[in-house]
C-alpha cells in the first residue's frame, strides 16, 4: 500500500492485486448445487406422482365401462357390508330414480352430499348408495327425465383424495423452499469462505524508507 507523505512523494510499495482463490478451494463444494437441484426434482417428482395416482384412481372408481342408459337394467356383483355409489351423467338436472328390486328396503340410499367428477369429458353425479346386506348378483334399474348414462362405482373417498392432493402440492413446495435453501446456504457459506482465504493469502505490507527532511507535522504557526 502506497502512503503520501504531506509534500505529496508517496514511499512504500503499489497496491497488491488480491490473490486468485480457485473455486474448488471453497468450501462447501460446488456439488451442492447439484444436491439441491436433485433434491428439488425428486420432490417435484413425487408430487407429481401422487397427484397423478390420486386423479387416476378416482377417475378409475367408477365402471364406466359397463354405463347403461336411462331405462335399462344391468347386474351387478355387490359384495356384503361394501358400500357402492350410483352415478349418472345428464346434460341437465332431472329427476331420477334407481331400483334393485332383490334388496330389501332402506338399502339404496340418498347421500348426504353432492360428488362430481369428469372423466373423458363426460360429468358424473353421485345420485344414490347401496349397502348390500349380502353378497351377490343384483340387478339394477335406473330412471331419469333426460337422456342420461348410469354407472356403478366406488364410493368417494373425499378426505383421501383432498390428502393426496394436498400431499402433492406440499411436495412441490419443499422441492423449491429445500432447492432455494440449499442453494442460498452454500453460496453465502463459499463467499465467505473465499473472503477467509484472501484474507490469509494477502502479503503483509512492505514499506519503503522514511522520507528524509523534517518529519511530518503541521507547519508552524505564527508564534502567540
Amino acid at each position: 500500500m502506497a502512503i503520501q507523505n504531506p509534500w505529496g512523494t508517496p514511499y512504500g510499495g503499489p497496491p497488491h492485486p488480491p490473490p486468485n482463490i480457485p473455486a474448488k478451494d471453497l468450501r462447501p463444494r460446488r456439488i451442492w448445487y447439484l444436491v439441491a437441484a436433485l433434491l428439488g426434482l425428486v420432490l417435484a417428482g413425487a408430487g407429481v406422482v401422487l397427484i397423478v395416482v390420486t386423479v387416476k384412481n378416482t377417475m378409475n372408481s367408477i365402471d364406466t365401462s359397463r354405463a347403461f342408459s336411462s331405462g335399462e337394467s344391468q347386474t351387478f356383483r355387490l359384495v356384503e357390508g361394501e358400500t357402492k355409489a350410483i352415478y349418472v351423467s345428464q346434460s341437465g338436472t332431472g329427476r331420477v330414480d334407481c331400483r334393485i328390486p332383490e334388496l330389501r328396503s332402506g338399502t339404496l340410499t340418498q347421500p348426504d352430499g353432492s360428488f362430481r367428477i369428469t372423466i373423458n369429458s363426460r360429468t358424473w353425479d353421485r345420485v344414490f348408495e347401496v349397502k348390500p346386506g349380502s353378497s351377490g348378483d343384483y340387478t339394477l334399474t335406473c330412471t331419469s327425465e333426460l337422456p342420461a348414462q348410469f354407472a356403478l362405482g366406488d364410493r368417494p373417498q373425499v378426505g383421501s383424495t383432498i390428502s393426496g392432493i394436498a400431499a402433492g402440492v406440499g411436495c412441490f413446495l419443499a422441492a423449491l423452499a429445500t432447492a432455494v435453501t440449499i442453494t442460498v446456504v452454500t453460496a453465502v457459506r463459499r463467499g465467505r469462505h473465499r473472503r477467509r482465504l484472501v484474507a490469509l493469502s494477502a502479503p503483509a505490507p512492505q514499506w519503503g524508507p522514511p522520507p528524509s527532511g523534517t518529519a511530518p507535522g503541521y507547519p508552524p504557526g505564527p508564534p502567540r
